[in-house]
């Protein structure tokens, strides 16, 4: 079996799937249909917002830390008031947020991409305790943001580089040092799309148009790959009670019917467990 279809809505561009520890539901995101999505005990449930949405980390039971093109916000799942936390590259309508993550520290990791691509327009940055900071800069489509269980590494790619990258992190959080290529997958000719870190330390990374999400080692071997029934497989995300369900979005831009699934959103039990989602402080 290739996955468990969670939900059948077609996401234009299905990211940030991330499982509520409190709540015992899954959230993602369709960045260009501008939508949250819940999915849980009682169904499936959506906010829409006015402009792109793409990542979250939760704060509490019923409030999310969100990254839309512009800002980053708290977002009351009960009422659906928003309250603004900071600017992201709010002057710059060219860009809007990607994939994101928060980390083992309390803080939260997120990039930025050209709505068309373009080469350089991107960034990371990292929200932590009310400063948001630009770490990562010139890069294009920014993604596999995660982190080691030990909080002493965190990870991303650039895309199109399909490389990725590996940061030791100090104390608080930050990086120290200079980021290093950790992973080549160049020679596999794969797309490395998001990702995440289970208890064990293995990195599990969506590679888009591969129709999976594979995983390798801390030391970077290739593992294991989970195939899903969609081209487009976009962002991964360990849940369930045992957090060994692994969750994954995908993406309908830019196909047909050569993929009847696309943009659904995908879950399937697998042997490993991974983390739990850490809590953001705002």
């Amino acid at each position: 079996m290739d996955g468990l279809v969670v939900s059948n809505t077609s996401c234009i561009l299905g990211e940030g799937p991330l499982w509520h520890p409190e709540r015992q539901s899954l959230f993602w995101f369709d960045i260009l249909g501008h939508t949250l999505f819940e999915h849980g005990e009682q169904g499936q449930k959506e906010w829409k917002f006015d402009r792109a949405v793409s990542a979250a980390g939760w704060i509490d039971e019923t409030r999310f830390l969100i990254a839309s093109e512009r800002d980053l916000f708290a977002f009351d799942l009960t009422n659906g008031r928003e309250t603004r936390l900071v600017d992201l590259e709010a002057d710059n309508p060219a860009t809007r947020s990607n994939d994101g993550r928060a980390d083992p520290k309390g803080g939260f990791w997120i990039g930025t991409m050209g709505y068309k691509c373009e080469a350089g327009a991107g960034a990371i940055y990292r929200y932590y305790k009310g400063e948001l900071r630009k770490l990562f800069g010139e890069m294009t489509v920014t993604n596999a943001i995660c982190f080691s269980p030990d909080a002493r590494y965190a990870y991303f790619t650039d895309t199109p580089t399909k490389q990725i990258q590996r940061v030791a992190l100090d104390v608080e959080g930050w990086p120290e040092g200079e980021a290093e290529v950790w992973l080549d997958l160049t020679a596999e000719g794969v797309n490395p799309d998001g990702a995440v870190v289970d208890a064990k330390g293995n990195f599990w990374n969506a590679q888009w148009g591969a129709s999976r999400v594979a995983c390798y080692s801390p030391e970077g071997t290739f593992l294991e790959a989970v195939a899903f029934p969609a081209l487009q497989i976009s962002c991964p995300s360990f849940g369930g009670r045992d957090l060994q369900t692994l969750f994954a979005t995908s993406a309908a831009t830019g196909l047909g019917d050569e993929d009847p699934l696309r943009g659904q959103t995908f879950a399937k039990d697998v042997s490993a467990r991974g983390q739990a989602e850490h809590q953001v402080i705002v």
